[in-house]
């Protein structure tokens, strides 16, 4: 099974955002290396609770940074 895990870049708070619907998952971090290691973490945690099987699970990150700059 595939999920897309849409990570932001929250200006706002100095943050990296990360969630997806379909694990149900939502985490953030300031760091976007220490944030892709918690989704993982996370991801097989939850995914696991819900009964569902590991082995085949693959995770797509997608990173959207928006920043004013006016």
């Amino acid at each position: 099974m595939n999920y897309d895990i849409e990570m932001c870049w929250d200006d706002t708070v100095g943050v990296w955002c990360a969630m997806c619907d379909n694990i149900p998952l939502a985490l953030e971090s300031h760091s976007f290396d220490a944030l892709i290691a918690r989704v993982k973490i996370a991801a097989t945690e939850i995914l696991a609770l819900n009964g569902e099987k590991n082995e085949d699970v693959r995770l797509c990150f997608r990173a959207t940074h928006w920043e004013c700059i006016a």
